[in-house]
């Protein structure tokens, strides 16, 4: 719950669960998994104002791995969504139907986000928060961008079914507005695919970190 790192690897072996064996404790790494929970049992998420330009104001990244799966053809949502330097919400998970491009791949991963982001409006002003604001989205593939401000080339992506529409109406609303990012900036990358540890490193960084009343809490249960 507190630890979106270790979500992909997490999500990789519990495919497994029913029936393990050794081939699959070999390909999901799982060696490699405990070895490096257990060099960073003490991270965690952390809230901070202090060098936060932004406080209190909710945003997010959301990235797709077209044609991930292999067996199915499936692609990957994953998506991320932040505030006061923490994440708040995050979700790495297969889509219901095959994606004809990267860009529809992209358009449908941006729907799942929208939802989560009206909802955390709506309790965030519950709690005295108001999102007074467009909330930002940061997405990599420019197509995707341009698709939810304006139906351009139709010819495109008029097979794209009417209920993933529902992020163009966000945006037209006011409620989101979907921003460029370079796919190397983008943290989602590390909840649905092993990466090269430069890349990893410098996600990790945003997702978690060191925490000492957090460590200190696991030492006392764990005593």
């Amino acid at each position: 719950m507190t630890r979106p790192d270790l979500a992909w690897a997490y999500s990789n072996l519990s495919k497994y669960v029913p029936f393990p064996g050794k081939n699959h404790m070999i390909v999901g790494n799982l060696k490699h998994f405990f070895c490096y929970f257990h060099h960073t049992w003490n991270q965690t998420i952390y809230y901070s104002l202090d060098s936060n330009e932004n406080p209190n104001v909710l945003w997010g990244q959301v990235n797709a791995d077209w044609a991930g799966d292999t067996d199915t053809g499936r692609s990957h949502t994953r998506y991320i969504l932040l505030m006061n330097s923490g994440l708040i919400s995050w979700k790495s998970r297969r889509q219901d139907n095959v994606s004809l491009s990267t860009s529809e791949a992209e358009f449908v991963a941006t729907r799942q986000p929208g939802q989560e982001v009206i909802y955390l409006r709506e309790t965030l002003t519950d709690f005295g928060f108001s999102q007074t604001k467009t909330i930002l989205l940061y997405e990599d593939n420019l197509a995707c961008v341009v698709m939810s401000e304006n139906p351009v080339r139709v010819k495109f992506c008029c097979h794209i079914d009417i209920c993933k529409y529902y992020v163009r109406e966000l945006v037209l609303n006011g409620f989101l507005k979907l921003v460029p990012l370079r796919t190397h900036k983008m943290v989602p990358d590390g909840l649905t695919k092993s990466l090269q540890s430069p890349a990893f490193v410098g996600h990790h960084q945003i997702m978690t970190v060191y925490a000492s009343f957090g460590a200190g809490l696991l030492r006392c249960v764990s005593d």
